[in-house]
Formats: C-alpha cells, sequence, structure tokens
C-alpha cells in the first residue's frame, strides 16, 4: 500500500466531504484502538474542527490510559483538535434499572454491550449538532463488509466512513506512518464494550490476519469444501459472521407497496 497517498487522499476526501456539507470538521470517539486513533489523526489533518470524545463505561484501566494517551498527543501536535470527555457509566446504570435483566445471561450481557455502543452513538451525535460537526465512523473493511463486528445504529451510525476501504493490517500501516502511540499500535484489538479488556480474537474465534485471508478467499469464490484443518476453522468462522450480520450491510428492507392497491 502507497502509505502516504492513501493518507493524503482520506485526508483530503474528509476535507472536501465536509466543506461540501456545509460544516466545521469532525467529532470522534476515540477509545484507546487503533481505527479510532487513525481516524481521528486523519481528521486532524484536514485542519479543520476535530472535537475527540472519549466515552468511557465501566472501561478497563488500560482502554482509558491509551484513549488519554492519544488525545493529549493529537492536541500537541494539532492545534484544531480538542477533546471532552463524557462519562457515561451512571447513564448506563440508570438504564439498567429501567429495563428487564431476565433470562439467558449471554443474550442480556450482548444486549448490554451493544446499549453501550448506542448511548456513545447518542452523545456523539448530541455534540455533532451542538458544533455542527460530522461523526466520523472508525470501523475497517473486516469489521463492516466482512464479519459484521459493530453494532447497528452503535458505532455503525456514522456520518462517513474514512477507513472502512482498509484492512486492519492497512490500518496499522497509516498507525505507523501517522504516528499512533506504539501503546495503541501494540495493543490486542478489543471493543471495549464489556467493561474489560477482552480482545476481538477472543470474541471472534479468529486474528484479523486470519479474517482477512477468508475474506479475500470468499471473494474469490472459494468454499469450504476449498479447505481444511485450521483453514476450514477460519473460514467457517468467516462465512458464519458474515451470513448472520448481513442485516447490518445491507439497505434496510423496505415494503414496497403495489401501486394497484394503494
Amino acid at each position: 500500500m502507497q502509505t502516504e497517498n492513501v493518507a493524503n487522499y482520506i485526508t483530503n476526501w474528509l476535507k472536501d466531504y465536509a466543506n461540501k456539507a456545509g460544516v466545521n470538521g469532525f467529532v470522534v470517539g476515540v477509545s484507546g484502538g487503533i481505527d479510532s486513533a487513525v481516524t481521528s489523526t486523519l481528521c486532524a489533518r484536514t485542519g479543520m474542527d476535530v472535537l475527540c470524545i472519549d466515552m468511557p463505561i465501566h472501561q478497563a484501566e488500560s482502554h482509558v490510559s491509551r484513549a488519554n494517551e492519544h488525545i493529549e498527543q493529537l492536541k500537541k501536535r494539532f492545534k484544531n483538535v480538542r477533546s471532552v470527555r463524557v462519562d457515561l457509566t451512571p447513564v448506563f446504570e440508570e438504564f439498567k434499572t429501567e429495563v428487564t435483566l431476565e433470562g439467558n445471561q449471554t443474550i442480556v450481557d450482548l444486549s448490554l454491550a451493544n446499549t453501550r455502543a448506542r448511548l456513545r452513538m447518542t452523545t456523539l451525535y448530541y455534540h455533532a449538532g451542538i458544533y455542527k460537526l460530522l461523526v466520523a465512523g472508525t470501523g475497517n473493511k473486516v469489521e463492516d463488509f466482512g464479519v459484521g463486528f459493530y453494532t447497528k445504529y452503535g458505532d455503525g451510525g456514522v456520518d462517513l466512513s474514512p477507513i472502512a476501504d482498509l484492512l486492519k493490517s492497512e490500518v496499522y500501516q497509516l498507525g505507523e506512518f501517522l504516528k499512533v502511540p506504539t501503546s495503541i499500535m501494540e495493543a490486542a484489538p478489543s471493543d471495549g464494550l464489556f467493561g474489560d479488556a477482552r480482545s476481538d480474537e477472543a470474541q471472534l474465534g479468529a486474528s484479523y490476519p486470519e479474517l482477512e485471508w477468508a475474506m479475500a478467499m470468499s471473494e474469490a469464490g472459494k468454499t469450504i469444501k476449498d479447505f481444511k484443518d485450521r483453514e476450514l476453522e477460519v473460514f467457517s468462522i468467516y462465512k458464519s459472521f458474515n451470513s448472520a450480520n448481513k442485516h447490518k450491510m445491507v439497505a434496510i428492507p423496505v415494503c414496497k407497496i403495489p401501486e394497484n392497491i394503494k
């Protein structure tokens, strides 16, 4: 990948889109992970107003410290970057008092994890409205179009997606070029939605390099009959997530009423 050219292209694309939309800049939720670090840095390079928001909800300390390190570094490098911390833990806890928490614990925990993402989306759009900003998405190609590893109307609720055509490995290449803090570059990817430091790989059952391979094989028309052993396991994991999360990747179905009965 021509890293510098790609970085410049995305930066110019962001600036052009924002200017045409008549907004002041971008708001980015910063989690302490590589995707949000790269996205916020690309936004900062536009010279437009960039608001980075840290939104902890019972967050693992390692995530909080990495997010703060990145934000402080970014503000030192770019005068157009500012930040705010919105502790959503009390909001999340209050929400839990008003909903049913009974039933299958795994399903309840997953629903609550998705609620965290949706509370953060609401927070980003609140600030976007106040300051006339666009919500910049932080999803990469594997997450957004491969396994659908994001929350619908949570971190999937954005105005534009600057890195969604880049594989995770390519995001890391950009991260190195953009001087993202080493702590973030070396940290295991994690969505941070369960209040601990569990990795994406632990949740998905495969690493991002493996999922990138599976995505390429799927796009090449390969099927499970073409693989065995670990390759078969990884390919099956990819296809299972891709199928189950297809509803996130396609347009919302609309019931079209026939003209003769309208």
